[in-house]
C-alpha cells in the first residue's frame, strides 16, 4: 500500500467478481438502504442491455476497508469502471437509466 488515501482503479480481488470486458457498474449498497433496490433494478437492467458490462454490488457493511479507502459516505455509490478498473465516474443516490449510460459512454 502506498498510504493513498482514495484509490482509483479496482481490481477483480477487491471486487469480489470478474470486472466487465468493456466497464463495470459498482454499487455499494447497505441492507436497510431503499433507494439501493431501486439502484440494483437500473444497473442490472443496464448492464443487461450493454454487451461487456459487468454490474457488481458491494455490501458496504461488510467491506469497510474499500469502503474507506474509497471514501464512500452514503449509500447507494454508484462507481463506474472502465476495462481496465479505472474509476471514470462516481455518483451517489439513485442514478436515472440515462445518466447510467451516458456514464458507460465515457467509460468504454
Amino acid at each position: 500500500m502506498d498510504g493513498q488515501a482514495h484509490a482509483d482503479r479496482l481490481d477483480a480481488a477487491q471486487l469480489g467478481a470478474e470486472l466487465g470486458e468493456r466497464a463495470t457498474l459498482v454499487q455499494f449498497s447497505t441492507a436497510f438502504c431503499q433507494p439501493c433496490r431501486a439502484t440494483r433494478r437500473t444497473l442490472a437492467e443496464v448492464a443487461g442491455m450493454v454487451e461487456g458490462v459487468a454490474h457488481v454490488e458491494i455490501d458496504a457493511e461488510a467491506h469497510l476497508t474499500l469502503v474507506r479507502d474509497l471514501e464512500i459516505s452514503r449509500t447507494p455509490t454508484v462507481l463506474v469502471l472502465d476495462a481496465g478498473g479505472r474509476i471514470v465516474r462516481r455518483a451517489v443516490g439513485q442514478p436515472r437509466t440515462a445518466d447510467v449510460v451516458a456514464a458507460l459512454g465515457k467509460a468504454m
